[in-house]
């Protein structure tokens, strides 16, 4: 079930002043979208790799992305969109956000099994806390203006096992809205596992989804991230304007 965040009108009134310039990767639109086969979708992968994601907890989320992409039902999913070519990144992120995989074109099966290979070589990488509002302005400021060309929906995908810990100065629900504002769709998926297993999932409803179409996938622990992740990547990709 989709589950959008609440705005008000003095909120909607406090964004459009502040944004004193439109986000550039929102449609990878302006200069970051060169000449090149469309896509149908462009999306970032933003994975939480703080204190609480062990090592074996990090692998459990590498397998579990590239499994989807190994799978012929979501392969063959990205290969019928009307360009039939989807653009997807990788960020880690705790203290501070690191792209991992930079943007890939995926417009074969060979593509996605080549990701998904990838995905599984990387090294566990780690920082202390959740800084869930840095990574979201590294996204808009970083990682979207980089989109290689135009796409009919940009989706950031936020996974992670806690809420924001770095009391942030600018709030994960005013980049997240600023993000939305600019047509691009932050969905989510929360991992109930640990301390916070039991309003995680009511948190990122209220302060991480947002945007056209924006929804949950929570997953049952670590061990069901793959299955939540296929099944989101499934709906995401499915969800591309045709």
């Amino acid at each position: 079930m989709s589950r959008l965040p609440r705005r008000g009108r003095a909120r909607r009134r406090l964004l459009a002043a502040v944004l004193a310039c439109p986000l550039a990767g929102s449609a990878a639109s302006g200069a970051a979208a060169q000449d090149g086969v469309a896509a149908d979708t462009a999306l970032v992968l933003a994975v939480d790799v703080s204190s609480s994601v062990t090592p074996e907890r990090y692998r459990l989320q590498m397998d579990g992305i590239a499994a989807a992409f190994e799978d012929p039902a979501v392969q063959h999913t990205v290969l019928s969109g009307l360009n039939r070519v989807l653009l997807i990144t990788l960020v880690e992120w705790s203290d501070r956000p690191e792209t991992r995989i930079g943007w890939t074109r995926i417009a074969s099966v060979a593509d996605a099994l080549g990701f998904a290979r990838r995905v599984r070589a990387l090294p566990r990488g780690a920082e202390q806390f959740t800084c869930m509002s840095r990574m979201l302005r590294y996204v808009a400021d970083k990682v979207l203006p980089q989109v290689p060309t135009a796409a009919s929906r940009t989706v950031v995908d936020v996974s992670g096992d806690g809420r924001e810990n770095c009391n942030p100065d600018i709030p994960v629900d005013f980049v997240r809205d600023e993000l939305a504002a600019g047509d691009v769709t932050v969905n989510g998926l929360p991992i109930l596992e640990g301390a916070e297993a039991d309003t995680l999932e009511d948190w990122y409803g209220s302060h991480v989804i947002g945007g056209r179409g924006a929804f949950l996938m929570p997953a049952a622990g670590f061990a069901d991230f793959a299955r939540a992740m296929r099944q989101k990547f499934m709906i995401e990709i499915s969800a591309a304007e045709r």
